[in-house]
């Protein structure tokens, strides 16, 4: 089975836009469908309440003509056209899919941030994780976040085996970002989301690219807009992830970020797992 994610930023620029950085999205959205994956997993599509309109629809039909797709997206009294979430999954599959609310904080939960498809052994179920804001004005409400998203986690794993991914905003370790002692005190790099972060890998769950690739460095997911030479420098974090219940760890056969050329922002992921969709 192979499973694509990433964080889109804005499905309607990517698939209507017209500048440059369009372009460059539509071409992620190609390689993506190159890649054949059973499972698409998308975040920050950033639609309205009401999901993705016709044209919209209609062009990612064209570039995903065998997949069924399935949307959660921010509602009142959460900002319209914020955050949300999408999965497309490939006709044939009948998985059981919800939109699950965590008990978190503020808006948080109407934010559209998380999809999950129920299959007959497993789950596999995608996150947007709330970032902790300018200045850190989300951190408190962001910790909150990841007990309350570590124990729902935890309780899918009590049940079937578990995939979880997604935007998780947070570079786990030192080798998950370019220069750490510069952000130590920067959203997505604080002790208190890394210590969510390892908190949540502790209730039963294994980072996939860290058990295929070791204490690999310089392999990121992200890569800062504001400054333009950031993926030229490969100033970049690693804050998209798969993670697995551990005890399927060793069926994971590549845990890898997908090529997406000169756009900076995020990559996608790329999970193959062997276990049968069913």
């Amino acid at each position: 089975m192979r499973v694509i994610s990433w964080n889109i930023d804005s499905l309607n620029a990517a698939l209507t836009g017209a500048s440059a950085r369009a372009l460059l999205s539509r071409k992620v959205l190609d390689t993506i469908a190159e890649s054949n994956p059973d499972i698409i997993a998308l975040q920050e599509t950033k639609l309205p309440s009401n999901g993705p309109n016709k044209k919209q629809l209609e062009i990612l039909k064209d570039i995903y003509p065998e997949y069924e797709i399935v949307w959660n997206c921010s509602a009142e009294p959460a900002l319209k056209g914020y955050a949300g979430t999408m999965f497309l999954y490939k006709h044939g599959l009948q998985p059981k899919v919800s939109f699950p609310k965590i008990g978190a904080p503020g808006t948080m939960d109407y934010e559209g941030r998380i999809i999950t498809l129920e299959f007959n052994d497993f789950y596999i179920t995608q996150v947007y994780t709330p970032n902790a804001g300018e200045n850190l004005s989300r951190l408190s409400d962001r910790q909150i976040w990841d007990i309350k998203y570590a124990d729902y986690l935890e309780n899918l794993d009590q049940e079937k085996y578990v995939i979880a991914t997604g935007d998780f905003n947070v570079a786990h370790r030192e080798i998950d970002l370019a220069h750490p002692d510069n952000n130590r005190n920067t959203a997505g790099f604080t002790d208190e989301e890394r210590e969510g972060f390892t908190n949540l890998l502790a209730r039963g769950f294994t980072d996939t690219f860290r058990y295929i690739h070791g204490d690999v460095t310089g392999v990121y997911s992200w890569w800062s807009q504001r400054a333009r030479t950031s993926k030229i420098n490969n100033s970049g974090w690693r804050i998209d992830y798969f993670l697995v219940s551990d005890r399927i760890a060793d069926k994971v056969i590549r845990s890898e970020i997908v090529d997406s050329g000169p756009r900076q922002d995020h990559a996608p992921i790329l999970l193959d797992i062997d276990l049968e969709l069913s």
